[in-house]
């Protein structure tokens, strides 16, 4: 492919950045419209940074005045009302607008395994899905109406080193190497799928200026989806504690002492998610995950050691985890002491 001209909203977050960093390695004339606020992700050579608000249509537009692009990515938008923004703004002015939505937008629990972009679009727990859901049918709507280009992409777990995938974050890592203990959600054994953000942007990268992708949704995930107890031992190797001390807690008694971890969790995290990425693959070869979680959780780590100003403790979840645990460490049985007549 030819080099095209690509402006990044976001940009700099933990499933944009590497975005960015691929579509810049090919050769492509990269452009990144943020706030211009500090991240954990260094800006990239080669790439042009604007400085703009996504959520001010008049700030994006003074921003790009006088530009147009062979594709638009926006990261950040959530709502109707953002992309509804957002095609106004760039109709005429690109190729390709780009909606990053969310896989938990599927229908939630899953009727069936594994998910396929034809699974229906449904969650009754989660207003942030339930955003997602009214701006992809604000998409296809201009798509129908207009032949408006767009394309619809769909992650579900995507990280990078400066991420800790766990509620809370650093807070469970932290309390793991303390030696004490962290909730893992139910019985743990639920699956679910970790992709590294290195892997994500093989498929999203592919999926730009390609007309074949145009009025089309695609998930992009990794295959593997280990359980959530081999998530948190996986960490715990990689944080260098041998032993980690779990303790199960129904997913609605998190709910009720916590609503923004319960919301994530009974509106996706706590049911099985397995991705069919047949679609993807099919216009897009190269897309292959070759970063297993086991890597990705060491690149992590050391990462964060280098970096000890990142690695911040919530204390409002910790005293969470603290309760929950109290609540439901398992007890030991009193000994019973037998009587003689």
């Amino acid at each position: 492919m030819s080099a095209r001209r690509i402006l990044f909203i976001g940009g700099t977050g933990r499933l944009s950045w590497s975005c960015v960093e691929r579509a810049s390695a090919q050769g492509h004339e990269v452009l990144v419209l943020n706030r211009g606020l500090a991240t954990a992700r260094p800006h990239l050579d080669g790439v042009r940074y604007l400085k703009g608000d996504a959520r001010d249509p008049a700030s994006v537009r003074q921003a790009t005045d006088g530009m147009d692009f062979d594709a638009v990515i926006n990261f950040v938008a959530f709502t109707a009302d953002d992309v509804a923004a957002d095609l106004d703004l760039f109709r005429g002015r690109t190729g390709q607008y780009v909606f990053i939505s969310s896989a938990s937008a599927y229908e939630t629990p899953p009727a069936r395994l594994p998910i396929t972009e034809s699974t229906p679009l449904r969650n009754m727990v989660w207003l942030y899905s339930q955003h997602k859901i009214r701006a992809e049918e604000k998409l296809v709507a201009a798509y129908r109406s207009e032949n408006y280009p767009i394309t619809i992409i769909r992650p579900s777990h995507t990280y990078d080193r400066g991420v800790v995938p766990m509620i809370g974050g650093w807070t469970s890592i932290a309390r793991m190497r303390a030696g004490k203990e962290i909730v893992v959600h139910g019985d743990g054994s639920s699956l679910w799928t970790l992709t590294h953000a290195r892997d994500f942007a093989k498929g999203v990268v592919g999926l730009l200026c390609n007309p074949r992708a145009y009025g089309d949704t695609f998930h992009v995930t990794s295959d593997e989806a280990p359980c959530w107890n081999v998530i948190v031992q996986t960490l715990a190797r990689a944080a260098g504690v041998a032993a980690p001390r779990l303790v199960h807690v129904p997913s609605d008694a998190i709910a009720a002492a916590d609503k923004d971890w319960g919301d994530a969790l009974l509106g996706d995290m706590a049911h099985s998610l397995v991705f069919d990425n047949a679609k993807v693959r099919s216009l897009v070869p190269e897309f292959v995950c070759t970063t297993p979680f086991a890597e990705g959780a060491r690149e992590m780590m050391a990462w964060f050691d280098a970096h000890p100003e990142r690695q911040i403790v919530d204390a409002a979840k910790d005293r969470t985890m603290d309760w929950l645990v109290d609540a439901y460490r398992p007890r030991r049985p009193q000994a019973t002491v037998e009587r003689t007549a």
